[in-house]
């Protein structure tokens, strides 16, 4: 398997305050630090540099990428904006958690590029599975918004980039928010199939007006809400049971995937329940697909779990044994709320099939 990586990804510097009130100091005798910040990315690549799962691995540096393949998938008003801010001299937040400052643009540019770089070497055959380990995340960035962290949707523009190509596109995101971003961006492109599994949290304002739910499920959507706390055993299903068939029977011959650990037992952004082992499992089932396949980083917090939860998910992918404990799991799943979550988002979909 092929990591991607590019220093440049570290100099978006989001700042410190309180989550929801960006700024307000005094709320705090020690600002927090923005929950998407370099450390977490600089902690992802050490787990995976110096874990048992590391002689598995290669690494590639990635590129920036060009204003026209940032264009696939953004339009170029929405694009000015962004660079605009980024140049403006100092932090600029585009909605109330989604901030910029000087060295944004390169961060922004060094994503989308490194996740293009690791298409190319899934689309060139020199490997059949490479992870972009990148920031900012991008799965919620829409054709003209931004949102959740995200400014750019590299998920989305390696679909469109592998579509141009002529693959038969699916998308699938686990982080535990709706990629309502990816959603947007391929709402009418029937094509690419965009499947989220995620977390239930309705829309939360302008700039996140999607719902996630079954409601905006459609041939080229699938949206599959799972109640809070729902554990590995709902992921287990949701995947088996509805995700993986939609991926199969939309007759997809390219995979991307949207690789959060925002879900896990411990995020304070998510607290899904997810252990190391649901992710491990989560990361079998991706390989056993055996689609040329590129991952893009997205969410996960709490960056010591979710950083146990990265190498777990990366050794189910290359097909190793369990190499590293998981200390802290403990919580049980809520396997009461699933029948009733996986019924939803079946029911709410149209027949699926190719387009």
């Amino acid at each position: 398997m092929e990591l991607f990586w590019h220093d440049a990804c570290l100099e978006h510097d989001t700042g410190a305050g309180l989550w929801e009130l960006p700024g307000r100091w005094e709320w705090l005798d020690e600002p927090e630090p923005h929950p998407e910040n370099a450390a977490r990315l600089r902690t992802f690549r050490h787990a995976l540099a110096h874990g048992p799962v590391a002689p598995h691995l290669t690494w590639s540096t990635g590129r920036f990428a060009t204003d026209d393949e940032l264009a696939r998938v953004h339009s170029a008003a929405y694009l000015a904006h962004i660079y605009k801010a980024c140049t403006a001299g100092e932090r600029v937040a585009l909605e109330a958690n989604t901030v910029v400052g000087p060295g944004s643009w390169d961060a922004i540019r060094a994503a989308a590029g490194t996740a293009l770089a690791a298409y190319e070497a899934v689309a060139a055959g020199r490997t059949r599975l490479a992870y972009a380990l990148v920031r900012p995340p991008g799965h919620h960035a829409q054709r003209s918004l931004a949102d959740g962290y995200c400014l750019v949707n590299n998920a989305a523009l390696v679909a469109e980039t592998a579509r141009r190509a002529g693959r038969r596109v699916a998308v699938l995101d686990w982080d535990v928010h709706h990629g309502n971003g990816t959603q947007d961006v391929f709402r009418n492109a029937e094509d690419v199939l965009t499947v989220s599994v995620h977390m239930r949290h309705g829309a939360w304002g302008a700039n996140h007006a999607q719902t996630g739910g079954p409601e905006e499920n459609d041939r080229a959507n699938l949206n599959v809400e799972l109640s809070l706390g729902a554990g590995d055993t709902a992921y287990r299903r949701a995947l088996d049971e509805v995700a993986l068939p939609a991926i199969r029977a939309h007759g997809a011959d390219f995979l991307v995937c949207a690789s959060g650990f925002d879900g896990s037992a411990f995020d304070p952004n998510g607290r899904h329940n997810l252990t190391a082992a649901g992710y491990r499992d989560i990361g079998r089932r991706v390989a056993a697909l055996d689609l040329p396949t590129v991952l893009t980083q997205e969410g996960g917090y709490l960056r010591g779990y979710s950083a146990l939860c990265l190498h777990a998910l990366v050794e189910g992918l290359v097909g190793t044994a369990e190499l590293l404990d998981d200390p802290l799991a403990y919580l049980p799943d809520d396997a009461q709320l699933v029948d009733r979550d996986l019924a939803r988002a079946v029911t709410g979909r149209a027949a699926p099939g190719p387009a």
